[in-house]
């Protein structure tokens, strides 16, 4: 859920992309393809050695860590090493919701396919319109920016109902709903930042796209769950 820090600082920015911007685009794209490859191989290995359910948490804990670190390392040589141990900590962190999932459906395992597909696709089609419409799509951080903290205000409120035994009837729908428009939408703002020099660090703009993708196929997963039920 991290994009929010970065959309203040772009909303002044204008439509003109130069080849330093292209650059560091094909940068992150290589980045996020590996980290995104590294990420489903710890998954993997986490649904294969079954980890209690509380270690997802304590990975999401660490993976926080690895991110205040790679904020620190960002302009050295060391932030390679923060961006995989960030993926690969909430790589694993996916292993016990997925194992939940297919434990809970028998088409849990088409459920999975169909939300990494649908998330490649929905990745690929935004930031390729992004990349050739050459339209200005800086005027969405506002909105998404906004959008954002109402997601997470919403997201802590339904997990503290839970808590305390309190269920709101499509809320979780409603979340889940709001979050795949969000993330959908930063997914191209992002793309035209890097592309407009608002990013020029392709070690942080991997990590944000990352986090596009990684948010966008969990509530993906959580929409084709209600659908199956």
């Amino acid at each position: 859920m991290a994009d929010a820090d970065f959309i203040a600082q772009t909303q002044t920015q204008a439509g003109g992309r130069s080849e330093a911007g292209y650059k560091v685009l094909r940068q992150t794209y290589m980045l996020l393809s590996m980290t995104v490859i590294f990420s489903a191989l710890t998954a993997g290995i986490s649904m294969a050695v079954q980890p209690p359910p509380m270690t997802g948490i304590v990975c999401l804990l660490v993976g926080l860590f690895a991110l205040w670190r790679l904020a620190k390392a960002a302009n050295s040589p060391a932030a390679l090493g923060w961006v995989f141990a960030f993926t690969g900590f909430l790589g694993f962190a996916l292993g016990p919701m997925l194992n939940a999932v297919l434990q809970m459906s028998q088409s849990g395992g088409l459920l999975i396919v169909h939300a990494l597909a649908t998330t490649g696709a929905v990745f690929m089609t935004l930031s390729g319109y992004t990349l050739i419409s050459k339209k200005d799509f800086s005027f969405m951080g506002g909105f998404l920016s906004v959008g954002l903290w109402i997601l997470i205000g919403g997201l802590v409120f339904n997990f503290v109902a839970s808590l305390f035994g309190f269920q709101i009837s499509g809320l979780d729908l409603a979340l889940s709903s709001m979050a795949v428009g969000i993330f959908s939408g930063l997914i191209m703002f992002d793309t035209h930042r890097i592309l407009s020099g608002g990013q020029t660090n392709y070690v942080l703009a991997t990590v944000s796209m990352y986090l596009n993708i990684y948010n966008l196929f969990m509530h993906l997963l959580m929409l084709f769950g209600f659908a199956d039920d």
